[in-house]
């Protein structure tokens, strides 16, 4: 079929753009903060308000494609992703910037998910780790010349250009769309759940903004936890509900499935320390080194390299080794390698920095694949959409929650130590906690059953058939 073989390429452009802006934005965050006269820890809200909307706005994201079609959605939310990136280009206060990522954070939370549906629908499951691995090489270009091209931009005009540069992928994927991709629907599309959509994406909001504005940054600790109160209760109340209607518009029956469950939950607790990632490195570099963005640039991007490099040997790691051997014991490897951060210091020999950067790429590559194809194992075609949701939705809300605790470890480890302003040294035992927050995901792997998604990754230990999900 011809979008088994060009809708990747499509999706990857939309990929690309997404994950460029991230880490260009990682990059130039301190300069950001010093343009518009803030605490550069308070720039935690560029990135969390980003997830935020992701996770608001991916639930509602699998109906859509469904009910109006998967080139409609995409070709509107990448209209949506570029208006807002404009926004954040012409900015001049912290509440502006933080209310442009969010609007560019709404046409994220389509573009993607919708993408990887149509793919996910379209490609059978014995090829579908190769399909996903190959789905992310070329968008895996964006983190390698992101942080070294924000740094240049940064560092020899502004960092409003940054921004510019998404309107141009934006309009080639939007002509691309409308050339490959069919515009896909399912039959007989359930009514929109709006009365538990509004209680789950409130929830949401609510809760992400609580823990994104606790501190001294925009809102009053008292609004803060009211903020947080109030989501909670929501996100309880949408619990209640979806377990009584027939259509939820989040589903989480298919937590029965193990490989589903140990994707989600697993994946969740692995993302909050690589969500602290993004955030915690560029600071380190260039507040506590002392670096510029564009060498911090340069030194960041050799994660992003490793993770190239690993996206073409993956499937034949997870077809040798099988999906719990990789989730189980890699995780660990991850959780080592985001500690060992915590120990460079301004006189490291960059040659080992990057070094370590770069390994550190390819074994949270190889993670993030297994991930990605574990958690569809055992789905049927008629849930993929109900998977795409929730898988989506936590993944965004596990990053943006890593890069909420990271902020307030690094603040809390920083005023223990008597510190007026962010030193190297303030770093070590945040990138620690972020680690063992991150090694926890060993324990839900573990439990994973020996020839968990076998049928994907062509790996089996016996004999046997491999055994069958609960039914649903």
């Amino acid at each position: 079929m011809r979008h088994r073989r060009i809708a990747p390429l499509i999706v990857a452009t939309a990929l690309f753009m997404e994950t460029t802006d991230s880490t260009v934005i990682a990059t130039a965050l301190p300069a950001i903060a010093a343009d518009l006269g803030e605490d550069p820890i308070a720039l935690k809200l560029a990135i969390t308000s980003y997830l935020i909307a992701l996770a608001v706005f991916i639930p509602v994201s699998g109906w859509m494609a469904d009910r109006f079609g998967a080139r409609t959605i995409f070709r509107a939310a990448l209209g949506v992703f570029v208006t807002g990136s404009i926004a954040c280009a012409f900015a001049d206060s912290l509440g502006g910037f933080v209310a442009a990522r969010f609007f560019q954070g709404m046409g994220g939370a389509m573009m993607v998910p919708v993408g990887r549906l149509v793919i996910l629908r379209g490609i059978p499951k014995n090829e579908l780790v190769g399909a996903l691995a190959f789905l992310t090489v070329p968008a895996l270009v964006g983190p390698v010349i992101g942080p070294p091209l924000g740094g240049f931009i940064t560092t020899a005009f502004s960092w409003r250009w940054i921004f510019i540069i998404n309107v141009p992928i934006g309009l080639v994927g939007m002509v691309l769309a409308s050339i490959f991709i069919e515009n896909l629907r399912e039959e007989d599309t359930p009514p929109l759940d709006w009365r538990g959509y509004l209680m789950l994406g409130t929830g949401l909001a609510t809760v992400m903004l609580g823990l994104a504005t606790a501190g001294r940054h925009l809102l009053p600790l008292w609004a803060s936890l009211a903020s947080f109160g109030i989501g909670a209760v929501l996100l309880a109340l949408y619990a209640r509900h979806a377990r009584r209607v027939a259509h939820p518009v989040m589903s989480f029956r298919l937590m029965v499935l193990p490989t589903f469950r140990a994707g989600v939950v697993g994946g969740a607790l692995f993302r909050l320390g690589v969500g602290a990632i993004p955030f915690l490195l560029p600071l380190m570099l260039q507040l506590g080194f002392g670096l510029d963005p564009l060498n911090s640039g340069l030194i960041t991007f050799a994660a992003a390299a490793g993770a190239l490099f690993m996206k073409t040997l993956a499937a034949r790691i997870i077809r040798t080794l099988g999906f719990r051997s990789i989730l189980v014991w890699n995780s660990l490897v991850c959780a080592a390698f985001i500690a060992v951060m915590g120990i460079f210091r301004p006189e490291t020999p960059y040659a080992i920095v990057i070094a370590l950067l770069l390994v550190g790429g390819c074994f949270r590559s190889l993670q993030f694949t297994a991930l990605n194809a574990v958690s569809f194992a055992d789905v049927v075609r008629k849930d993929m959409s109900q998977a795409t949701a929730v898988t989506s939705v936590v993944q965004q809300v596990a990053l943006a929650v890593g890069v909420t605790i990271a902020a307030f470890a690094l603040e809390a480890f920083s005023l223990m130590a008597g510190h007026e302003r962010l030193m190297t040294e303030d770093f070590t035992p945040a990138f620690l906690f972020m680690a063992a927050l991150s090694a926890l995901a060993y324990f839900v792997f573990a439990r994973l059953d020996p020839d968990a998604g076998a049928e994907m990754s062509g790996h089996r230990t016996n004999l046997g058939p491999a055994p069958k999900p609960p039914s649903l």
